[in-house]
């Protein structure tokens, strides 16, 4: 438990051996990490826990293991063992096993990089596909690919699990906490709307807010911040054996660039989650203030790959939320130290695609976070791909 805290009525005031911002998966998962080798660590959090305001809300997200860029796919591996070791440590399940088809037309660069992933045996024919996805209709001379690890995280669940594991290990969260202030140097201060926090180590998971709270350091990162149409779209005919279909990726669709992904009727009843990968730019304090009627775009692009791919679903969607993407320009992570700051280490861009690698990017901000030899390849994850990210500081 930290230290010096303030007497009732005065703000409080403590030091830690890590402090974690954002309570998010990716940074749930870097403070259950630290706690597990023995750090005093606080986890802050902006809003009040549970809350749908960011990125890692909502009952559910694919996993998978095929993956087109190398890196990830030698990822995934590690994060189906840590996602294990969550499971068993919670004593509940997290996962669902579904199995994912990949579908696109031949020679599209994604899908061809998910074949290099799978086997030879993992190609479908028509025949196999109709069995192992009856409602998915695919169109003449477009590749079907089989990912048997596929399926679905609780992310609800799985978010819950992984704060209640850290408490266990017995860190600290504090949340409806803003961050107002960092003051780097050896021993960092972080003065939030409640008090004064002090650690030698910061890592900064703060999702779509990561440039408001980054810029005071003066650092500027590429990150675009995009409000998601998640969608439900009402079967015509409900399943009455109970089977469940497989997850699926779309890619290579002309009229689709970023892809079209859904997950079975798990979350609502006979309502089968169909999205598009991508989203309209936002500001995250302004994104629950859409107004009414605001053109949807995306939704009608659902609604055309539905009455295509997806007949026994009715092509206007029955249920609509949003969600928070945070993309980079090249949709891969950005996890490293700050440029000036090497006792601040930074987790974000995630790109709607970090869920399921949320064990192993916990771990790999711990790792540096704490100076050791990460356990993966840093390099397609460092600021300085971007240039000309430091500024001056606020």
């Amino acid at each position: 438990m930290g230290t010096d805290m303030a007497a009732p009525g005065q703000p409080r005031c403590a030091s830690y051996d890590a402090i974690v911002i954002g309570a998010g998966i990716q940074g749930s998962f870097a403070a259950y990490h630290l706690a597990r080798r023995g750090r005093d660590t606080l986890l802050l959090e902006q809003f009040f826990l549970p809350h749908s305001r960011g990125s890692s809300h909502g009952q559910s997200r694919i996993t998978r293991s095929a993956y087109p860029q190398e890196h990830y796919a030698r990822m995934m591996p590690h994060s189906f063992q840590l996602w294990q070791q969550l499971e068993d440590e919670a004593g509940t399940s997290l996962y669902r096993r579904t199995g994912l088809v990949v579908l696109g037309p031949p020679g599209d660069p994604e899908l061809e990089g998910y074949r290099h992933r799978v086997g030879p045996d993992d190609v479908l024919n028509a025949v196999t596909l109709a069995q192992r996805f009856p409602g998915l209709r695919p169109r003449p001379g477009e590749v079907t690919l089989w990912d048997s690890t596929g399926g679905v995280l609780l992310a609800d669940r799985a978010l819950r699990a992984v704060q209640d594991a850290f408490r266990r290990r017995g860190g600290t969260v504090c949340d409806g906490e803003k961050v107002l202030r960092i003051d780097p140097g050896a021993e960092i201060t972080v003065t939030t709307s409640t008090g004064m926090y002090r650690a030698p180590r910061l890592i900064i998971t703060a999702g779509a807010w990561t440039n408001a709270v980054v810029a005071p350091l003066g650092l500027h990162l590429p990150l675009q911040p995009l409000r998601i149409d998640v969608c439900y779209w009402r079967e015509k005919e409900p399943s009455s054996s109970g089977a469940v279909t497989p997850c699926f990726i779309a890619t290579g669709l002309p009229y689709a660039p970023h892809g079209i992904y859904g997950l079975p009727a798990l979350e609502y009843p006979g309502l089968v989650k169909v999205c598009y990968h991508y989203g309209s730019p936002t500001d995250p304090e302004e994104r629950d203030r859409t107004p009414p009627g605001s053109p949807r775009p995306h939704v009608g692009l659902l609604s055309n790959f539905i009455s295509s791919y997806l007949p026994g679903l009715e092509p206007q969607p029955a249920v609509l939320e949003s969600c928070l993407y945070t993309n980079t320009p090249d949709e891969d992570f950005i996890l490293d130290q700050h440029p000036k700051y090497s006792n601040i280490i930074i987790g974000a861009g995630f790109s709607g695609h970090g869920f399921k690698l949320a064990p192993v990017v916990g771990q790999l901000l711990c790792e540096l976070s704490l100076g050791e030899e990460p356990s993966h390849c840093m390099a397609p994850f460092t600021i300085s791909r971007f240039p000309g990210v430091l500024r001056a500081a606020l």
